[in-house]
C-alpha cells in the first residue's frame, strides 16, 4: 500500500490526476497491484462484452474475476471493436476514462475493502443491457442457495380456447400470496401475486358464461387482498365483495356479458402499490364461436417496481411509496421478472406460422408503446375490442396501464426479434422479451452479406 500511496504521490506531483493515473498502461500499475486482470471487449453472439485476454481467464466471456479480501487490484480493458467503452466498480468507486479506437486501453486500479459478490461493466448508456457487465468476487464468498421463488410467468401458458361451445358455467380458484421473489440475477423483491406468478394465472371463458371466483388469501400473508375484474359488470369488479383477510375466502359469481380482453388486478388500498407488486392478470372473454385457430398464442404483461434501491442493484430490494408517488420506476419488466422472456421462457414459432400475442398493462402508472423490432403486426384489436374491425399492419399500438391488446401476424423471416416498449430507456430497466423464430430464410424478404447482429436494431 505505501508504494501505491507513493506512485500517487509521485503522479501528483508530476502533474497527473491519480484518475489519469489509473488510465495509464498495465504496466505502470503492475509492481502496485496485488492482483491483475486483463479484459478486452469483443462482439460475441450478437452480444457486447467483455473478454478475458490474458491467464486463467483467458477466452472466458464474462468472467468472474476473483480477489483476496483488501487486495489492490487492477484490471485493464482493451478495446477490440473500435466502439466507445469504459469499465467500472462501483462498488468500490473505481472508474475509468472513456475507450475509443481498436486497440486503446485504460486500466483502474482499487481495493478492495469489503468480501462480497459485486459487479464490473461498462457503464456507456446501453451497453450494460448489451451484455457488457461481469462478477467481481472478493474474499471466500460462499454462494448460498436462495430461497427465492420463480414468479415469472410463463407466456405459453393460455388456457385452453372455448371452440363452438355454448355458455356454461365456469369456477376459478385464485390464492393471493406475498412471497420473495426473483427480480433477476443478484436480486429479489417481496412480490404480492396471485396463484405464485406475476402476472397471475391467464383466464379463458365464452361471452355468457357464468363465472365464480373463489378468492383465497394466504394464510401467511400481512395484508388484505381482493380482486376486481375489468370483465365483471358489477361493484368494483368484485373487489367489493372481496376484501378478503389472511386465511379468509370469500366469492362471486357474475356473467360474462362482453367479449374482449381484460385486466385483474387486486384493488385494496393503497391499489397503486398492490398492483405493482404483482397484482395483475388477464381474462380472455371469446366471442360465440370462439377466435380463429392461430400456430401459437402468448400471454405478455408489462409491470413496473418502485424501490429504494437503484435499478442493478443486488440483494433484496425495498418498494419506495415516494418513488410510487412519484411515478418513477427502477425496475421494468415484461411477465414479473427481468430475465422472463430473455432467459426463463422461450417464445419460439416457425417460419410461415401465425402468432397472436395476448398483452396487457398492469402498470399501475405506465402506458407502453407496445412493439416487436423487426416484425409488423398484420392485426391489432385495438384497446382488446373484439367487435370492432382490427387495424392492419401496424408498427406500434399503445396500451393503457389497465388496458389490454391482442396482435396477431405470420412471421416470414427467421431471427431473434425483440419484444419492447417504444419508451426504449426502458429496455435500460429490463423491459424486453425474445420471439425466436426459426426456419428457412427468403433472400427475397430480407438479405445481408452482413452477419446479423441481434442485439441491435433500435
Amino acid at each position: 500500500m505505501k508504494d501505491l500511496v507513493l506512485l500517487f504521490a509521485l503522479a501528483t506531483a508530476a502533474g497527473f490526476t491519480p484518475m489519469a493515473l489509473a488510465n495509464q498502461h498495465h504496466a505502470a500499475v503492475t509492481p502496485v497491484a496485488d492482483v491483475t486482470f486483463t479484459l478486452k471487449t469483443q462482439i460475441h453472439e450478437g452480444q457486447l462484452v467483455f473478454v478475458g485476454d490474458a491467464g486463467a481467464i483467458k477466452g472466458q466471456v464474462a468472467p468472474d474475476l476473483k480477489v483476496p479480501e483488501g487486495a489492490v487490484v487492477a484490471i485493464t480493458i482493451i478495446n477490440g471493436d473500435g466502439a466507445m467503452h469504459d469499465v467500472a466498480v462501483p462498488e468500490f468507486g473505481a472508474q475509468s476514462d472513456q475507450l475509443v479506437g481498436e486497440g486503446a486501453a485504460t486500466t483502474i486500479v482499487f481495493r478492495a475493502t469489503k468480501a462480497g459478490t459485486f459487479e464490473y461493466l461498462c457503464t456507456i448508456p446501453g451497453h450494460k443491457a448489451a451484455g457488457m457487465f461481469g462478477k467481481l468476487i472478493v474474499g471466500d464468498v460462499v454462494e448460498t442457495v436462495s430461497t427465492a421463488v420463480d414468479i415469472a410467468k410463463n407466456p405459453a401458458e393460455v388456457g385452453e380456447p372455448v371452440g363452438d361451445r355454448a355458455p356454461q358455467h365456469v369456477t376459478y380458484d385464485l390464492e393471493t400470496t406475498e412471497v420473495e421473489g426473483k427480480l433477476s440475477d443478484g436480486s429479489t423483491y417481496r412480490y404480492w401475486t396471485f396463484n405464485n406468478t406475476v402476472p397471475g394465472p391467464f383466464l379463458r371463458i365464452r361471452q355468457g358464461d357464468s363465472v365464480t371466483v373463489n378468492l383465497k388469501n394466504a394464510e401467511d400473508s400481512i395484508n388484505i387482498h381482493s380482486v376486481d375484474f375489468h370483465s365483471v359488470t358489477g361493484p368494483g369488479g368484485g373487489a367489493a365483495v372481496t376484501q378478503v383477510a389472511p386465511g379468509q375466502t370469500k366469492s362471486f359469481t357474475f356473467k360474462a356479458l362482453h367479449p374482449g380482453l381484460y385486466v385483474y388486478h387486486c384493488a385494496t388500498p393503497m391499489i397503486a402499490h398492490h398492483i405493482s407488486n404483482g397484482m395483475y392478470g388477464m381474462i380472455l372473454v371469446e366471442p360465440e364461436g370462439g377466435l380463429a385457430t392461430v400456430d401459437h398464442e402468448f400471454y405478455v404483461m408489462q409491470g413496473e417496481l418502485y424501490t429504494a434501491q437503484k435499478h442493478g442493484s443486488r440483494g433484496l430490494q425495498e418498494f419506495s411509496l415516494d418513488k410510487l408517488l412519484d411515478e418513477q420506476p427502477e425496475h421494468m419488466m415484461f411477465n414479473g421478472s427481468m430475465d422472463a422472456l430473455t432467459k426463463t421462457y422461450n417464445m419460439e414459432a416457425q417460419v410461415g406460422d401465425t402468432v397472436r400475442m395476448y398483452f396487457g398493462v398492469g402498470g399501475p402508472n405506465l402506458t407502453s408503446s407496445f412493439h416487436l423490432i423487426g416484425e409488423v403486426f398484420d392485426r391489432v384489436y385495438n384497446l382488446a375490442s373484439f367487435t370492432s374491425p382490427p387495424l392492419t399492419d401496424v408498427q406500434t399500438t399503445l396500451v393503457p396501464p389497465g388496458g389490454a391488446t391482442m396482435v396477431e401476424f405470420k412471421v416470414d423471416y427467421p431471427g431473434k426479434y425483440i419484444l419492447v416498449d417504444h419508451a426504449l430507456s426502458r429496455a435500460e430497466k429490463g423491459l424486453a422479451g425474445f420471439l425466436t423464430v426459426k426456419g428457412e430464410a427468403d433472400k427475397a424478404i430480407f438479405e445481408s452479406a452482413e452477419p446479423i447482429d441481434h442485439s441491435s436494431g433500435h
